[in-house]
């Protein structure tokens, strides 16, 4: 668990919530302690041994207890969040100590660092249940997958969700664009480029652009058009950290930023005109992206031709159907907002494939 540490600005937010407790007399032991609580963002309450105030054991989100105070807590409430931070990588009775406090893990610096610092941040950031992520791949050019990303995301905003939406296809030229907020101010993919190791959710969302209730990382009119695999993974990681819903526009070609982005989605959906070219090029797609995402089910467009139906496409793929979406007459290709109105087939469509999801997710 080595690697660097990349320090964020705790926001306004993650200053009010309660940091880790850390129990310790060793100085440089805290020394370290502190420095990944600065790493991650949060404040500390320390002692050296179980605090006199009520309610501090009880109720920190987090009990960091340095190996020489293990004998002072050991009469302390059990309770869950404790670990027990050394150094010797070697002592034979770690093991006794942690089971003598309750401790749920044993860390060793400086092996243990990256992870801490995670965790400590999720205290700092009050995270909670991850974000339900989805995201929508084209079964071929011109399948209508971004805008049927939109009216996901416009959908879910509606509902009341906390939603964001994240364009991951650096060629489709730009969620934001489909939006109608291209000019809106904000962040974009350029400015997540090098990122790497740990974001803040908090601050990722205050920086992108709020379109229609939602928040929106897309894509400047410059000429990049590269994501790393670190910074796919960082940006995916903490917009899920967020909580709510979480909806990526995929590109079709898999490459190492877009199998970064499906190892973190919870399914995708794979949209398909139902016709048979149409059918034989989601093939390829559904074969790639398939390697990386377990739950893949596709999404039947119409006008249905070559005497497809939508039952038919999911067969022919060997795919789940999550639904089809008839072909709506002056959507595509307009300046209408996908599912704008909340009336129509595709926003029927995502309405019931929220409904749909939502429960699936709580069972």
């Amino acid at each position: 668990m080595t690697g660097s540490i990349t320090s964020t600005r705790p926001s306004a937010d993650a200053e009010q919530r309660g940091g880790p407790l850390i129990v310790t007399e060793d100085a440089e032991l805290l020394d370290d302690l502190l420095r990944l609580c600065a790493a991650a963002g949060a404040r500390p309450e320390v002692h050296h041994g179980v605090p006199e105030r009520r309610g501090s054991w009880e109720d920190a989100p987090l009990v960091l207890v340095g190996d020489d105070a293990a004998a002072r807590v050991r009469g302390a409430m059990r309770r869950r969040g404790v670990c027990l931070v050394g150094r010797d990588q070697d002592d034979p009775d770690v093991w006794q100590r942690a089971v003598e406090i309750g401790a749920d893990h044993v860390l060793r610096l400086p092996d243990a660092e990256q992870w801490l610092v995670d965790r400590i941040a999720d205290v700092a950031e009050g995270v909670g249940r991850q974000a339900l992520t989805v995201g929508v791949i084209g079964g071929r050019g011109g399948a209508g997958a971004s805008t049927l990303a939109c009216a996901l995301a416009v959908t879910a905003a509606r509902s009341g969700r906390r939603t964001m939406l994240i364009d991951a296809d650096p060629l489709g030229g730009g969620v934001d664009v489909l939006l109608g907020g291209e000019a809106a101010g904000g962040l974009r993919w350029p400015a997540f480029a090098q990122s790497r190791g740990r974001l803040g959710s908090s601050a990722l969302e205050e920086s992108l652009p709020e379109l229609h209730a939602l928040r929106v990382l897309s894509w400047d009119r410059g000429a990049s058009v590269v994501v790393p695999p670190g910074a796919m993974r960082a940006v995916l990681a903490a917009a899920r950290r967020r909580g709510g819903v979480v909806v990526v526009d995929l590109p079709r070609r898999v490459d190492e930023g877009v199998a970064e982005a499906l190892a973190q989605l919870d399914l995708g959906l794979l949209v398909v005109p139902a016709e048979l070219r149409a059918v034989a090029a989601a093939g390829r797609v559904a074969a790639a992206a398939g390697m990386v995402l377990r739950d893949l089910r596709a999404v039947v467009r119409g006008p249905f031709a070559d005497g497809l139906d939508a039952a038919e496409v999911a067969r022919l793929l060997d795919l789940p159907l999550a639904g089809e979406v008839p072909k709506e007459p002056g959507l595509l290709g307009s300046d209408t907002l996908p599912a704008g109105t909340g009336r129509g087939p595709l926003s029927r469509f995502c309405t019931a494939f929220w409904s749909r999801v939502s429960v699936e997710a709580g069972s």
